[in-house]
């Protein structure tokens, strides 16, 4: 096969998908597999000391660690890529675009984890990084099928063909079968409807003005199901699956993430209460959550202690009534000025300095105006101006003596609030990573649409490589994160740990989104830099998501642990 298509005479056509794609990939896994566990017990031997991970060493090595975490969720991305085309084979579903995103994928990642895998634009990681010799070490992947898919994989042809396929099939809602079952497709189509009629069409005024988001719009999403999508039926919920919920998140955010996260606030609410509530909170908030008859937030962020929840200061003092007064001051609260409850973590033990004296508490409060966000006594805010996810605003909040019921403590036994949230995190990462996968899907709808209607030089953008190739990875790249968020939904719905795959889910998908948006903002050119774009709304979005639900270092760092063990 011509390596690239170069010697080629134009306007040959050649099916560019390699032979036995399938057969190639699948004996690319256990090389990747064993580099893994060989960069793994390097970087153990770097921070390990006796028979535990030391703090101080890891801090030491951080570069090292994290190389590690970027490393391990390649591996598992091309794990779950391939798991998905096997699949689509089995059901006879695995085409043309199928087969080019798989190639692709595994051509461009292969690469990258021999040449150097970005954690950030200006960050490459290599596995040198880890304390693996790149001569050496890197010989477990000189494996013949591994050297087809690096030199043929992620090819221009590839590349072309893809995009050229993309525009015959472009409504579609997806570049490529997802994988998932029928049931899941229906609510997938019903919620992109909904986008598309309710959401796109005022999503970048909303953006622009830096308006909430009207209560029409959560009106009608609770009479979707949206915020008791996955609350039990007996608690007045749909009780469906993560899975459900991945899918609804990923078509809202693609229409504008605001409203893709307006669920995120009921999940975060509702996973706290039936991990950690008595019987009487569960049947008390439950029902109210799932109707939207309140609105949630959750109030966790302080000014001075950002990722590390164990330093929190807001303390909780209990009175001779069995109430608690609060005192301090919180940030980056979401959507706090018209919720009727916050999701709140507090200090009820002052003599301790970590998160074991944290108590969680379900803390009420009258929902507020835009003349006066704030009307409930002990409670005073202010908004933070932000670049973009604005639909649910940001606030600083302080409290002082807020009152609070003391009916109202999480499961009704203080110093359990850290442990409680630490129970949130992997559907809140998983929720994250869908996010991230609609408002990837949406640059990558804006900017196909830019590239086919702005003529340069005779013809349409799309239509020089460059541009094309663009979009091409935008589409893979959209992938790879979207089977392994389905993934990690998977196995939270199988009641099993996720907390790695969901960490790297998230991790990877932040990337992708930020990476989607940037390149259809360069596609656009000068435009892309005008407010009056839409583009420009989604790369204001996309860079949040490398920051909240744990930040990229932060989430890498997690992850690493993990696989340290």
């Amino acid at each position: 096969m011509p390596h690239d298509g170069q010697d080629l005479p134009p306007n040959t056509v050649e099916r560019p998908i390699l032979d036995n794609l399938l057969e190639l990939t699948k004996a690319a896994i256990a090389p990747v597999d064993e580099l893994v566990e060989a960069a793994t017990a390097a970087v153990k031997s770097r921070v390990v000391s006796g028979e535990r991970v030391s703090g101080a060493l890891l801090e030491q090595h951080q570069t090292a660690a994290h190389a590690l975490a970027w490393l391990a969720t390649y591996a598992q991305s091309l794990t779950q890529m391939q798991a998905w085309a096997e699949r689509l084979q089995g059901e006879g579903k695995f085409g043309e675009i199928e087969q080019l995103l798989l190639q692709i994928a595994f051509g461009e990642y292969l690469l990258q984890i021999q040449g150097g895998i970005p954690m950030s634009q200006g960050e490459i990681v290599r596995v040198r990084d880890m304390g693996l010799d790149e001569l050496e070490d890197l010989q477990r992947l000189h494996t013949t099928e591994i050297v087809l898919l690096c030199q043929n994989g992620n090819s221009q042809r590839a590349r072309t063909r893809l995009v050229e396929l993309m525009q015959e099939q472009s409504a579609n809602i997806t570049v490529g079968a997802t994988g998932l079952e029928d049931e899941l497709e229906m609510i997938r189509e019903q919620f992109r409807r909904y986008s598309v009629e309710r959401v796109e069409p005022n999503a970048h005024q909303w953006h622009l003005k830096d308006e909430l988001i009207p209560m029409e719009i959560i009106e009608e999403l609770a009479e979707m199901g949206v915020f008791g999508l996955t609350i039990p039926e007996e608690y007045g919920g749909f009780g469906l699956s993560k899975a459900s919920m991945v899918v609804v998140s990923e078509e809202l955010s693609r229409g504008y993430i605001g409203v893709g996260s307006l669920g995120t606030r009921s999940e975060i609410a509702a996973e706290l209460i039936l991990a950690g509530g008595t019987d009487a909170q569960k049947e008390y908030w439950l029902p109210k959550l799932s109707s939207a008859e309140i609105l949630p937030t959750a109030v966790f962020t302080e000014p001075n202690t950002g990722s590390d929840l164990g330093a929190l200061r807001t303390r909780a003092v209990k009175d001779e009534n069995g109430d608690y007064k609060v005192t301090g001051n919180k940030t980056w609260i979401t959507h706090a000025a018209r919720t009727h409850v916050m999701t709140l973590l507090a200090r009820t033990d002052p003599e301790t300095t970590d998160h074991k004296g944290l108590s969680m508490f379900l803390a009420e409060k009258i929902p507020g105006s835009v003349e006066d966000p704030f009307p409930t006594e002990g409670m005073t805010g202010g908004e933070i101006e932000v670049l973009g996810y604005r639909g649910m605003k940001e606030y600083e909040l302080g409290f002082d003596n807020f009152h609070v019921k003391g009916e109202n403590l999480l499961g009704g036994v203080e110093g359990q609030g850290f442990k409680q949230l630490m129970k949130t995190f992997e559907a809140a990462r998983i929720q994250t990573a869908a996010r991230a996968i609609g408002v990837a899907q949406s640059a990558l709808d804006i900017a196909m649409q830019y590239a086919l209607d702005r003529k340069q030089f005779g013809k349409a953008l799309i239509e020089f490589p460059r541009v094309s190739g663009k979009l091409a990875m935008m589409a893979v790249e959209i992938m790879v994160a979207r089977q392994l968020t389905y993934f990690s939904a998977w196995e939270k719905d199988h009641d099993q740990r996720c907390d790695l795959e969901a960490g790297m889910a998230k991790l990877l998908g932040a990337r992708v989104a930020w990476a989607a948006a940037d390149n259809g903002l360069q596609i656009h050119g000068g435009n892309g830099f005008a407010q009056e774009y839409a583009i420009s709304r989604v790369l204001c979005d996309a860079r949040i998501l490398n920051i909240f639900e744990g930040a990229a270092e932060i989430q890498a760092q997690v992850i690493a642990r993990r696989l340290l063990g």
